[in-house]
C-alpha cells in the first residue's frame, strides 16, 4: 500500500479555524504526499471554502457542502466519492504529527488490517485545560486503555477521530449508522461480525483538541454514556461490567460523603487515595502541576457526565415501550 492510495475523510461542521491547522499539517507531513484529502462540509453556516481554496494549489483536496445530517453520514458522503482505496478518517479538530502516514503505511504493509485506529495526544500549545481532558480520556487509571493507551486490549475499537477504513470493509458494512455519538464502536462491532479485523496503531497518533471548555466536555461525555447502553441493546455479546464502573464510583462517592455525616470515614479514603493516585499518574505524564490539578476535575466531570448518562439510558430503555428512536432522538441525526 502507497500513498496514492489513501484518501483522508474529513468531516467539518462551522470550523474553518479547525480546518486551516489540520491543513496546514497535512503540508508537514513526511513520505509520499500523493493522496487525496476529502473535505466533507455538513451543512455549515460558517464554511471552510475560502481555507480549503487557499490549499487548493498545495494539496489534493477534493471539496463537497452538503445538507447537515451528522457527522457518520457526512464520513459515509466522503468515502462514496473519495478516489483511494483505502480511508483514513479523522476530526477537524485533529492536528498530524510529521511521521503519522509514514507510520500507518508502515504498520499496514507489515500486517493489513480493513480496519484500524490510532491514539490521540496533547500538543505542546494545547492549553491547560486541554491537556488535562487529554489525561483523563486516555489515561489507563480512567479509561482502562481502551482509546488507544494499553497493548493489552484484545480487540480495539478504533475510534473515528482517527480511524482507517478500507474501502471493501465500507462498501461491506455501509459505514456509519445515524446514532451519534457511538457510531464508531457500532461499526467496529459490525466490522467484528462480517469477519474484519482491527487493531491498534499506537505510532500514528493524531494530536487532539477535544473540547475546550468543562460544559462541552460533560455535554460529550454524557452523550458518550447514554449511547452505551443502547449499543448493548444492538450488541448484547458486547456488554460488559466495565460499562457500568463510572456510574458506581458516582453512586459510591455520594454514599461516601453521607457516610462522613455518620462518622465513618473509610470510604472517602478509598476515593482520597484514587485522587491522590491520579495526580501523581498526571504530574508524571503532563510534568505540570496544574495541568495534574485540573485532571482531577476532569476525571470527576467524565465520570459523573458519563455515570449519569450511562444510568439514565439504562432506566429508560428499560421501562420505556417506544422505539429507540422515539426515546433518544436526540442521540439520532436524520438523513
Amino acid at each position: 500500500m502507497k500513498a496514492s492510495d489513501i484518501s483522508f475523510i474529513i468531516p467539518i461542521y462551522n470550523r474553518p479555524e479547525e480546518a486551516q491547522e489540520l491543513l496546514e499539517s497535512f503540508k508537514n507531513l513526511k513520505g509520499d504526499n500523493n493522496f487525496e484529502i476529502v473535505i466533507i462540509e455538513d451543512g455549515s453556516s460558517i464554511t471552510s471554502k475560502a481555507v480549503v481554496e487557499s490549499y487548493s494549489n498545495q494539496l489534493n483536496i477534493s471539496y463537497f457542502f452538503k445538507e447537515n445530517s451528522g457527522p457518520g453520514d457526512s464520513r459515509n458522503y466522503g468515502m462514496q466519492r473519495a478516489k483511494g482505496s483505502y480511508f483514513i478518517i479523522l476530526d477537524s479538530d485533529c492536528v498530524l504529527p510529521e511521521l503519522y502516514l509514514v507510520n500507518a503505511l508502515k504498520s499496514l504493509n507489515e500486517n493489513f488490517v480493513d480496519c484500524f485506529g490510532g491514539p490521540d495526544a496533547a500538543h505542546s500549545s494545547f492549553s491547560n485545560i486541554q491537556k488535562a481532558i487529554n489525561f483523563s480520556m486516555t489515561s489507563f487509571i480512567t479509561t482502562g486503555g481502551i482509546r488507544g493507551k494499553s497493548s493489552s486490549v484484545n480487540k480495539f475499537q478504533p475510534r473515528s477521530f482517527n480511524m482507517g477504513l478500507s474501502k471493501k470493509a465500507f462498501e461491506a458494512t455501509k459505514g456509519f449508522g445515524r446514532i451519534h455519538p457511538g457510531e464508531d464502536p457500532d461499526l467496529s462491532i459490525r466490522l467484528w461480525k462480517l469477519g474484519f479485523e482491527t487493531k491498534l496503531i499506537p505510532e500514528a497518533f493524531v494530536y487532539h483538541k477535544r473540547r475546550i471548555s468543562w460544559s462541552k466536555f460533560y455535554k460529550q461525555v454524557y452523550k458518550f454514556g447514554s449511547v452505551r447502553p443502547i449499543l448493548n441493546v444492538w450488541h448484547p455479546d458486547t456488554k460488559k461490567i466495565t460499562y457500568w464502573f463510572p456510574g458506581m464510583f458516582c453512586l459510591g462517592f455520594i454514599v461516601a460523603i453521607i457516610c462522613i455525616g455518620f462518622g465513618i470515614y473509610l470510604p472517602i479514603y478509598f476515593y482520597a487515595l484514587y485522587f491522590v493516585l491520579s495526580f501523581l499518574m498526571a504530574l508524571g505524564s503532563t510534568k505540570n502541576i496544574i495541568v495534574s490539578i485540573l485532571a482531577i476535575l476532569a476525571i470527576v466531570i467524565q465520570f459523573f457526565g458519563y455515570g449519569y448518562g450511562f444510568l439514565k439510558s439504562s432506566i429508560r430503555l428499560t421501562i420505556s415501550k417506544k422505539s429507540i428512536e422515539e426515546r433518544f432522538p436526540h442521540l439520532f441525526f436524520k438523513v
